[in-house]
């Protein structure tokens, strides 16, 4: 059983994945079925003690294989053909019994891993040859129940796999756009960083160039272009440490409605509060990448389902729920702690009584 613990902390896919897997295992009991129809054939003696025993342990042995394909194909394994023969085998040894209870569960078993311009006609084709077989060797009304049967099984299954799909690209489309977003803005900064140095490397090679050209002639004039070289290096240095430092001049409020939006995008509920307006730029600026940092450990380190930013007085409290007992202090916040001490703020964050609090004052 799942403890209640990785329950609160599983993600939304793994909680779709465990309805998918345990519903399927709940259809897999129709195999049970079967233990009634051997009550009967002991009742009536039908059949041998010894074969009836034997039947009842295959029917064990089938539902507990029948557990694992649903399982290998949502965390997409290849497909178990060895699986899938024995209890294919199983399905129709019993059939030839008319015994037709483990033949839809069998059928359910081999959709997730076929198409379905392929599933339908090998299922048609199957169940039309076993109703053939149990309308001369078993009666009509057997025929009745394993189509009732067959399409019950085969439908909630595909429609189990197609849910499913669906989530799971879902899934996909989040991660590709967190990637995407983290691309845009690695190009956003090699554009900067080429607008920042392009200048300022021009300037440095024209005056190099120079220097190299007055050196014969005129030793003063190019120690003189030498020192502007030198002026004009330790400029770039500079502009670039501020560039790396204090990437932008982050608008706090842009910053707080992308983390709002991205992270309704993943099913987390935002609740936003800013009573910051009055801050000046740079303090701003700082609390504007502690959110972002935030919301990016909120999606990657927890399972949140709700999570709360306040500013007042120039303090932000970010808290979110959904966090895993060994929850620390991510790495990605120490650089931003330098940053708060050096102008003089501080961060804070930690877990307690399951809610994770991240706090930064400026």
């Amino acid at each position: 059983m799942i403890g209640l613990a990785r329950v609160f902390r599983a993600s939304k896919l793994d909680r779709i994945r465990w309805m998918v897997v345990y519903s399927s295992d709940i259809m897999n009991a129709l195999a049970f079925l079967g233990f009634i129809q051997l009550a009967l054939e002991w009742e009536t003696n039908s059949l041998p003690v010894a074969v009836i025993v034997a039947a009842g342990v295959l029917i064990v042995v089938f539902y507990g294989l029948s557990t694992r394909p649903y399982r290998i194909a949502t965390r997409g394994g290849a497909r178990p053909t060895v699986l899938l023969a024995v209890t294919g085998a199983l399905a129709l040894g019993f059939a030839a019994l008319t015994m037709i209870w483990l033949l839809p569960v069998w059928l359910g078993l081999v959709s997730p891993f076929l198409s379905r311009r392929v599933f339908w006609p090998v299922a048609a084709g199957i169940t039309g040859v076993a109703a053939v077989y149990l309308g001369f060797a078993g009666g009509w009304p057997a025929v009745a129940v394993l189509l009732v049967l067959t399409g019950f099984v085969t439908g909630a299954t595909v429609a189990n796999m197609w849910i499913w799909r669906i989530a799971l690209e879902a899934h996909e489309g989040q991660e590709a756009k967190a990637r995407l977003a983290v691309s845009e803005e690695r190009l956003r900064f090699a554009r900067d960083l080429n607008d920042l140095l392009g200048q300022s490397l021009t300037d440095i090679a024209a005056k190099a160039g120079r220097a190299e050209t007055t050196l014969a002639a005129d030793a003063e004039l190019a120690s003189a272009e030498m020192f502007e070289v030198r002026d004009l290096a330790r400029g770039a240095l500079r502009e670039v440490r501020t560039a790396v430092q204090n990437y932008r001049a982050l608008d706090l409020g842009e910053v707080l409605a992308s983390v709002r939006a991205v992270l309704e995008a993943a099913d987390v509920q935002c609740t936003i509060e800013d009573d910051g307006g009055d801050l000046p730029a740079e303090a701003r600026t700082l609390l504007a990448a502690v959110v972002r940092e935030g919301a990016t450990n909120v999606l990657k380190h927890s399972a949140a389902q709700r999570c709360t930013i306040t500013i007042r007085n120039g303090v932000l409290e970010m808290s979110n729920d959904g966090i895993s007992p060994d929850a620390g202090e991510p790495g990605g916040l120490r650089g931003l702690a330098q940053r708060l001490s050096a102008a003089g703020g501080s961060l804070s964050a930690g877990a307690a009584d399951g809610v994770y609090l991240l706090r930064a004052a400026v």
